[in-house]
């Protein structure tokens, strides 16, 4: 039986001063306790300047990754340059602070995609917030559109499909995952939902850092992969940025790109998002009126 290669790839950059160790450590030793035997890890490291590559050169000798140590425009253009490196058919992304683990996870998901002929498979992971707890992020795939719907270590690639629609846009520091995405469900290329939670990630810390560059990220991120479907004005972006909200002829044309039988949960998904948004945009304008006042 067909079992094909699976190429995990993780950027990284100084590990060792950033007090990572441990947790590469963590997600080295998981990931060689998969099931599944055709595994590649990747390592693509930006020119580092501590002892990571030393460390990087141990694990390699002892069989357990392959890294090439170069400098990149960030971790998107680390992204890309391992996908063009992968040998597998299938490719995923962690972080040096990610993990599998469910052990049994990726020959899991390999034997879906392989079943089903998935281009992308998503599926619910364990995020780790900058406060300390844990909450499972289920994936929002219908509201993909408005929001970034799972991360990018919940998923699942085909390596042809990433070549073909051009691998991360690297011009996006903070959200070249959640444009990626966005293509994909344009390109319609066929994605499939894995129920089964394989992952725990890191929640991204730098999105929630630099919310000014997010929200501007999202601005042109709609303008770019909406503007051939409808004028893009600045209110509408506005409206879609601040409330989730898509102009009705807008929003047909992109229900169209799922099944016909998912329109009515489509539309179902949006206006749950919509109304969450609004109600959360009103109690903040509320809390500020309060915070005057009491001022």
């Amino acid at each position: 039986m067909y079992e094909p290669d699976v190429t995990v790839i993780t950027p990284t950059y100084n590990v060792v001063e950033n007090n990572l160790t441990d947790d590469f450590t963590l997600l080295i030793d998981l990931l060689d306790r998969q099931t599944y035997p055709y595994i590649e890890h990747l390592i693509m490291d930006n020119s580092s300047t501590d002892d990571t590559v030393s460390i990087l050169k141990e694990y390699k000798n002892s069989g357990f990754i392959n890294f090439f140590s170069e400098p990149d425009r960030g971790k998107f253009d680390a992204m890309n340059k391992g996908v063009m490196r992968a040998k597998g058919k299938y490719v995923s992304f962690l972080s040096c602070d990610d993990f599998y683990h469910d052990i049994t996870g990726i020959a899991d998901v390999v034997n879906v995609m392989e079943a089903e002929d998935a281009d992308f498979c998503f599926f619910p992971s364990y995020c780790r917030h900058p406060e300390g707890y844990v909450f499972q992020f289920n994936p929002a795939i219908y509201n993909t559109f408005q929001v970034s719907p799972c991360p990018r270590q919940a998923m699942f690639f085909k390596r042809s499909v990433l070549e073909e629609v051009g691998y991360f846009d690297v011009k996006f520091q903070l959200l070249a995952d959640y444009d990626l995405i966005i293509r994909l469900l344009l390109g319609e290329y066929k994605g499939i939902f894995f129920d089964n939670n394989i992952v725990t990630c890191k929640l991204g810390e730098q999105v929630m850092k630099y919310t000014v560059q997010a929200e501007a990220e999202c601005r042109h991120i709609y303008h770019q992969n909406y503007k051939n479907l409808y004028p893009m004005t600045d209110e509408v972006i506005d409206r879609i940025v601040k409330f989730a909200q898509i102009p009705p002829q807008l929003l047909n044309k992109l229900s169209a790109k799922f099944p016909p039988e998912d329109k009515n949960l489509f539309m179902e998904r949006y206006e749950q998002m919509y109304n969450m948004r609004t109600e959360a945009y009103k109690n903040v304008r509320e809390n500020e009126r309060r915070n005057r006042r009491n001022y």
